[in-house]
């Protein structure tokens, strides 16, 4: 995630740190445009800067926010092999959790 944002343009990178700020003080109740679910406790925070639309997919441990990756968004939907990054990512940081 750190390497992603590092190579984002500066605005859209301030942006970015805004909707996330944003996240963090409304949590699961941040509503669409910001924010959706994807499936099961995988959320997506939605961004659109200049022609790209980003997307940082997270869930929740309580009141935690475990932000998995994010991505610039390509089609239509998020891609499948996204969800299931974001799906192992979870279950990596729960199996450790144990």
């Amino acid at each position: 995630m750190d390497e992603f944002l590092d190579e984002l343009p500066i605005k859209a990178y301030i942006k970015l740190m805004r909707w996330i700020e944003k996240l963090e003080v409304m949590g699961p109740s941040l509503p669409r445009p910001y924010a959706d679910v994807i499936t099961g406790k995988i959320r997506e925070l939605r961004m659109v800067f200049s022609s790209e639309q980003y997307r940082c997919l997270y869930f929740f441990d309580g009141k935690t926010i475990v932000m998995t990756h994010a991505f610039i968004k390509k089609t239509s939907d998020v891609p499948p092999n996204e969800i299931l990054r974001a799906e192992n990512m979870m279950k990596e940081y729960f199996n450790d959790k144990i």
